[in-house]
């Protein structure tokens, strides 16, 4: 495998960074000359000792989190124990649940840390890290199986959002559930990649003659959801199984927004959105910057 790759984007507004599985799409903004070269060079020196110290403790990973789980070493891997937790006491939960948003965390943590930026995102394949200063807004388009433009997510400064993730069958993980798309708004990437997660795992029908699994493993052999058996196909729905389905994951994504887990969900099946919690507000066009999520 070759190692780490950057590379500005269009006017130099961006910058993207990829190493083996890891593609990241940056962007900086600062009213001071210079700090978006210095957040990129420090995204970039961060960026790139990431995937080894990911993989010194992928068997840790990718393991079943209990009460008793050791915690990991790394500094991302122990943000991906941080974000799973909560939840890991009453549903089976890896941190690989979290690795996407983790990364995504910690290197807009080096960015801030080296320099005073007023608008900044990293966006690892749909799961994105944010910061906002007063003033300034962030708008996110949830696109479809199909690229179906599904919403806007508006968010300004007050709502002290600072992670977008989205899961379901549209993504690059496999789900156990059936799910289109699950869109979590949380105070971190992290947090709200693996509260993603498991909402679309719970957007499900089970036993139904419409909807195909495989077990993990045989689809990819290194799936920490080892034989648990994920959803490769999804048939025809009628109205009150859609309704039903849907429920389900609305029912735990209000258990989170209850405890505090998340800011705010979209899920999706079928054309069919459900929404938990609220995030407000006209974005006024000179601050808009949008994402596909």
């Amino acid at each position: 495998m070759s190692g780490p790759v950057a590379s500005l984007m269009g006017d130099g507004s961006r910058l993207h960074l990829q190493h083996g599985p890891i593609d990241l799409i940056i962007g900086a903004e600062s009213t001071r000359t210079g700090d978006r070269g210095r957040a990129f060079e420090a995204a970039a020196a961060r960026f790139d000792t990431v995937l080894s110290e990911l993989v010194a403790e992928l068997h840790l990973l990718r393991s079943r989190v209990l009460t008793e789980s050791e915690i990991p070493v790394g500094k991302i891997a122990k943000r991906m124990d941080a974000a799973i937790r909560s939840h890991a006491k009453s549903v089976f939960v890896t941190r690989m649940a979290a690795v996407a948003g983790a990364v995504a965390d910690e290197i807009l943590s080096a960015m801030l840390n080296a320099t005073k930026l007023t608008r900044a995102f990293v966006n690892n394949g749909g799961d994105i890290a944010l910061h906002l200063a007063p003033g300034y807004s962030y708008s996110a388009a949830i696109a479809g199986l199909d690229y179906a433009n599904l919403g806007k997510i508006e968010i300004p400064f007050e709502a002290g959002i600072s992670g977008i993730a989205t899961s379901g069958q549209g993504g690059r993980s496999l789900s156990l559930g059936i799910a289109e798309s699950v869109t979590v708004l949380g105070m971190s990437a992290a947090s709200a990649d693996v509260a993603a997660t498991l909402i679309a795992n719970a957007v499900d029908l089970p036993r139904h003659p419409q909807i195909k699994r495989e077990v993990a493993n045989l689809l990819q052999p290194d799936s920490d959801l080892g034989e648990r058996e994920v959803v490769t196909f999804v048939g025809r729905l009628n109205e009150n199984e859609i309704a039903d389905a849907l429920d389900t994951g609305v029912k735990v994504a209000n258990r989170m927004l209850n405890d505090g887990q998340i800011e705010a969900a979209s899920l999706t099946l079928c054309g069919h959105q459900q929404l938990v919690g609220t995030i407000t507000v006209p974005l006024p066009d000179k601050l808009k910057e949008v994402e596909n999520v």
